[in-house]
């Protein structure tokens, strides 16, 4: 099986791998580096470091997909290293993208089963064999069907601000109830889109300031912060045709505020 240094060397990626740090990018507790990098800013997330990371030529950036599995996001050769501006004690690092590689970012997937640490480097031991090459860049899936939605906000967001085209076609041509959950708590929130533009509509919303205009929502993001939102779960209960009256919506979204005893114990 093909390793992905020797894979990089024969594509034309110029690096010494003997002075080079492997980045292990993983879920930080505040947002998965998977969706920044669906967002288009990995390159600034990754610069942006709590401790002297790369102390290094080079850096040769994996995000965590499970499974062991991780996916190649670049190379980047380490420029210069200064204090935050932000005053935190954190670092802020100058990189540069190494040429010859921008067809494979976001494409090869590699095996490697990582301990504790993030920040590793690299030895000729570590193979970190291809196990696939995607024909296409990963983005954001399409649209799975109804019954598949779990989503979180920074997902949202992508889907939203891209107008990804599954995404729209599915979610603006239905009315219908769905279920906004914070996941620091298991709070649940109800919603309705009964709209001319159907839950995208609500969705949109939600996406821009994380309330959508409700009360009990804006009352958590005012009580812990804007930030918060990044802690919203999205996913569909029940869809209706853009026929369906405003009534029949009401009525739906009332039998799961029931079932999910959401005005007792939730943010109805």
């Amino acid at each position: 099986m093909l390793g992905l240094v020797p894979y990089l060397t024969a594509s034309g990626v110029k690096f010494d791998p003997g002075n080079t740090k492997i980045h292990l990018a993983c879920w930080n507790g505040i947002e998965h580096p998977l969706d920044v990098f669906y967002a288009g800013g990995w390159q600034a997330w990754q610069d942006g470091q709590t401790k002297r990371n790369f102390e290094c030529s080079n850096v040769l950036s994996l995000i965590d997909l499970g499974r062991s599995h991780w996916l190649f996001v670049g190379v980047y050769e380490v420029l210069r290293c200064q204090p935050s501006p932000k005053g935190n004690g954190h670092f802020l690092y100058t990189t540069k993208l190494l040429a010859n590689q921008s067809e494979l970012i976001g494409r090869v997937i590699v095996h490697h089963q990582r301990t504790r640490q993030s920040y590793v480097w690299f030895k000729p031991a570590m193979e970190l064999p291809i196990v696939e090459i995607r024909r296409e860049k990963m983005t954001i899936a399409d649209f799975p069907g109804y019954n598949a939605v779990v989503i979180n906000h920074s997902s949202l967001q992508i889907i939203t601000r891209q107008k990804i085209a599954s995404w729209h076609a599915a979610l603006a041509n239905i009315k219908g109830v769905y279920l906004i959950v914070d996941t620091t708590t298991g709070k649940p929130y109800v919603g309705k889109a009964s709209g001319s533009v159907g839950v995208w509509q609500r969705w949109c919303a939600y996406a821009d300031n994380g309330h959508g205009g409700n009360v009990e929502l804006k009352n958590v993001l005012k009580e812990k912060g804007s930030e918060h939102m990044r802690n919203f779960q999205y996913s569909i209960l029940e869809i209706a045709d853009t026929h369906a009256s405003n009534e029949d919506i009401l009525e739906r979204e009332s039998y799961w505020m029931n079932v999910l005893r959401s005005r007792e114990f939730g943010l109805n």
